[in-house]
């Protein structure tokens, strides 16, 4: 009886937690943009991040209409900025602040060449595949 008992509280317990496994995940593609261009150079699994260390502009995390053709930004999104460091791969962050824009030349200045720039959506409905900028 104790085993029949532990068995249906095992079983309770674990449709109950089940529930959690269904939470949607992101609904929308973001992407990383300095000014107008977006800063991978292919939106894909392959796509690859790298900006010199030279680079003004405006930094900004936007939704993008993805067609073929073009990657086109639609909405700003708030996002948090780290860097990672070349030589020990520690992540710190660049401020505490969520921002929609940053001036990029703001960001490179605390930056060595081979860190990269780690962006952080604010939302779990966003999907930025392409969150770590190397820098050149």
């Amino acid at each position: 009886m104790k085993h029949w008992i532990y068995a249906l509280a095992l079983a309770v317990s674990g449709l109950l937690s089940g529930t959690s496994w269904a939470q949607t995940g992101p609904t929308d593609c973001v992407a990383a943009f300095v000014d107008a261009k977006m800063v991978v150079d292919e939106y894909s699994p392959r796509g690859q991040c790298r900006l010199p260390d030279t680079t003004t502009g405006e930094l900004a995390v936007y939704t993008v209409d993805l067609s073929p053709t073009a990657s086109i930004p639609q909405e700003k999104i708030d996002f948090q900025v780290g860097i990672r460091d070349k030589a020990t791969g520690t992540i710190t962050m660049f401020s505490r602040k969520k921002y929609r824009q940053v001036p990029v030349q703001t960001v490179l200045a605390k930056c060595q060449k081979g860190d990269r720039i780690v962006l952080m959506a604010v939302g779990k409905q966003y999907a930025l595949p392409h969150n770590e900028i190397l820098v050149l």
